[in-house]
């Protein structure tokens, strides 16, 4: 590989980590650069989670400092979503994810207009089950993320504002705990079976904790100000990814 490929890499990581650690999603603008810059698949999931891994534990570490986690909600969230996990990469071997891909095409515009519209959005406000939510949304999540997987940052992001009812900077640092954790397992696995590009990883991993120093500090500073329309990016970017998919354009 090509190391000059890191002048045009480096800054779309930096870029993917700090939208990331505001609202989810960095992964749709990372893995898209990896694949462009011809890295093969399993190296380009593998650089990705090493360069987020590394990015998501800065931003983790500045949201719990700020106290931004409920602990309540990402320690149930993150055992669910193991099992979904499970259960979703063993669903990809016998279903076209196709489906999950048209039912996105409706659920994604959704999303982003009651983004837009809900005049309460990322305010704090009670809810009654928030354990059973919060352990339905890990299963849920962490089943699209093991069968299809683009935006679940932004999809936890998303829920445990709307529906648990979390402020939304405190949505942004518990979504951020879930995916740390689903992260390392994954960083894991890619490691031991030498899918990581050590030369590229390091500094794009560089790039990933600058890009979500920053934006973890944004969204801190800034709140919704700054987190809403970035959900509302993250969700056009999705938006875009399944529909090129479904005309079969990779990216």
């Amino acid at each position: 590989m090509d190391l000059s490929i890191l002048w045009a890499l480096c800054p779309l990581v930096f870029l993917a980590g700090l939208v990331d650690s505001i609202a989810g999603g960095g992964g749709l603008i990372a893995l898209t650069a990896y694949a462009a810059l011809g890295l093969p698949p399993t190296m380009a999931l593998g650089n990705n989670k090493f360069s987020s891994t590394c990015g998501t534990t800065i931003a983790t570490y500045r949201y719990i400092r700020s106290g931004k986690i409920d602990w309540t909600v990402a320690i149930a969230a993150f055992i669910f979503s193991l099992a979904g996990s499970t259960i979703g990469s063993r669903l990809a071997l016998y279903f076209d994810g196709v489906y999950l891909q048209y039912l996105l095409l409706f659920l994604v515009p959704c999303i982003a207009t009651l983004t837009l519209v809900k005049p309460n959005f990322g305010q704090a406000k009670g809810c009654k089950h928030k354990i059973l939510v919060s352990c339905l949304t890990g299963l849920v999540l962490g089943c699209y993320d093991g069968f299809f997987g683009p935006g679940t940052g932004m999809f936890l992001t998303w829920i445990f504002s709307a529906i648990i009812g979390l402020e939304l900077i405190k949505a942004c640092g518990t979504s951020r705990v879930v995916n740390l954790a689903s992260n390392i397992a994954a960083l894991f696995t890619f490691a031991i079976n030498g899918n990581i590009d050590y030369k590229i990883g390091i500094p794009c991993a560089f790039c990933s904790i600058a890009g979500s120093y920053i934006g973890s500090g944004l969204a801190l500073e800034k709140g919704a100000k700054i987190v809403r329309p970035m959900l509302i990016v993250v969700l056009s970017l999705l938006m875009i990814k399944v529909v090129l998919n479904l005309f079969h354009v990779n990216i």
